[in-house]
């Protein structure tokens, strides 16, 4: 069996084989490239919304009140322990009883090149509701103590970057005069006189406009949180610790309610910077990094914070879409190889190696293809083109390599339907495993039945040549 037309049908599997693994590299370097090019999209997304606002988590207002606190300490003096006792500023931070608000988000498609990104406006009003807790002793704070005449009114932005001009907070319909950060330094503050906070609720109202792309949160420290959103953004993803409570979603954009109490986020309304080295001697103290816990939104660290969020995706990511492709190029490239093969050992028509190496490089292209065009006229129009084209070639080449367009046919009725079919896994995303599955039993039940009566081992023969006339 020395001549290349006495190949085994055993042989000729393993050829196919041995080539589809070949053409497996090629494969993986499309999913590194789909994988760069979507690392050169998100960094494109950040360069467009740079200086616009980053994703926004939204956090008071809070209540700061500087009370006085009696600490001692053991020092070595003269080999002799000395403790002292001095008096220190201290925080007491209250939460409000209440908290409205409502949320307008107002987004825009930025371009740059072939990339795209989704920023928007928002405009922000509510009122906010303050008391003294009748236990404040509880939390170890005489009412004696605290000052509350240098009292801070806290709200918090992650980039405060994004924060829009003259935001407005008053407090009993006087407007209060606001400073950049507070506590942790993102956001603003306004110092109040609360004296009257002994005596009767202090009531809060705010509004600002900012900035910000992809996702706005807000986290909820109110006993009771009342968050109401508008946008006229039609595909949000609710997202977070919370869900809203109720939500209406269409052409127009959506709409979403959200209420949260402080006993679902299991904190107090009141609490107080009691550790040993946040106080300074007679200073409020500044040493709280983050008072709001933005660093633990998910915007930072996802699935870490109580944050209710909303983010404004776009309806197709293209590259998730061209990477699920891929992952079924296998399915591609052995479907058609199996085609050749059953010419190859049934109908008698010699395929060598390099015409499988060949075909299944323009199978490989398909989905190079696919992800150049996608990137600049879309994904659905970018599919057709690609198919289109990888199927009217491979269908050309077929023909001559098996001898006849009949069977190349053959060919194009399966990539048709290949194609086809693929782009409805794409699409039902839910199913696409049990489809493909049923897929390759069907392939696998129809090389059973074609080749049982077929001698693997044995070289095949010539196909009978008429007979003289």
């Amino acid at each position: 069996m020395s001549a290349l037309s006495d190949r085994s049908p055993g042989f000729k599997l393993g050829m196919a084989i041995f080539i589809g693994f070949l053409l497996s590299f090629p494969l993986f370097t499309v999913w590194l490239l789909v994988y760069d090019r979507q690392q050169q999209f998100e960094y494109a997304q950040a360069s467009i919304a740079e200086g616009w606002g980053g994703p926004q988590v939204l956090s008071g207002p809070l209540l700061v009140i500087p009370y006085r606190s009696t600490t001692t300490e053991t020092v070595t003096e003269g080999n002799q322990q000395v403790t002292r006792t001095r008096e220190v500023w201290r925080e007491l931070t209250l939460s409000p009883e209440q908290a409205d608000l409502a949320t307008e988000i107002r987004p825009q498609a930025r371009q740059r090149s072939i990339y795209r990104a989704v920023v928007y406006d928002a405009q922000v009003e509510g009122r906010a509701r303050f008391a003294l807790p009748a236990d404040l002793a509880r939390f170890g704070v005489a009412p004696a103590d605290m000052d509350l005449t240098r009292a801070e009114l806290r709200f918090g932005l992650s980039d405060p970057r994004g924060l829009g001009p003259n935001p407005r907070v008053s407090l009993g319909g006087e407007a209060l005069r606001l400073h950049p950060g507070g506590g942790g330094g993102r956001g603003f503050f306004a110092w109040i006189d609360a004296a009257s906070l002994s005596g009767r609720p202090l009531i809060v109202d705010y509004a600002f406009a900012f900035r910000g792309n992809r996702s706005l949160g807000l986290a909820p420290r109110a006993g009771d949180t009342r968050w109401r959103l508008r946008s006229p953004w039609p595909h949000p993803s609710f997202q977070g610790s919370f869900l809203p409570d109720r939500r209406r979603i269409g052409d127009d954009g959506f709409e979403a309610v959200y209420r949260v109490g402080n006993l679902a986020l299991g904190q107090s309304l009141v609490s107080t910077d009691e550790t040993e080295g946040q106080a300074t001697a007679l200073e409020p103290t500044r040493t709280v990094d983050d008072p709001y816990g933005l660093q633990t939104a998910p915007v930072v660290a996802p699935g870490g914070a109580q944050v209710a969020q909303i983010g404004l995706v776009q309806p197709v990511d293209l590259y998730s879409r061209v990477n699920r492709a891929t992952k079924y190029g296998f399915l591609f490239i052995g479907f058609t190889f199996l085609t050749f093969l059953m010419f190859d050992v049934i109908g008698g028509v010699r395929v060598s190696g390099v015409e499988y190496l060949l075909v299944g490089a323009g199978l490989v292209l398909f989905f190079v293809m696919l992800l150049a065009f996608a990137e600049v006229i879309g994904f659905a129009a970018a599919y057709v083109a690609a198919s289109a084209a990888i199927t009217g070639l491979t269908t050309a080449y077929s023909a001559a390599v098996l001898k006849s367009w009949r069977r190349a046919g053959f060919i194009f009725g399966l990539l048709a339907a290949l194609y086809a079919l693929l782009y409805i896994l794409l699409s039902l995303e839910a199913y696409s495993l049990l489809i493909g599955s049923l897929m390759l039993f069907a392939a696998l039940a129809a090389v059973m039945y074609v080749t049982r009566n077929l001698n693997w081992g044995a070289g095949s023969e010539a196909p009978p040549q008429p007979a003289a006339g």
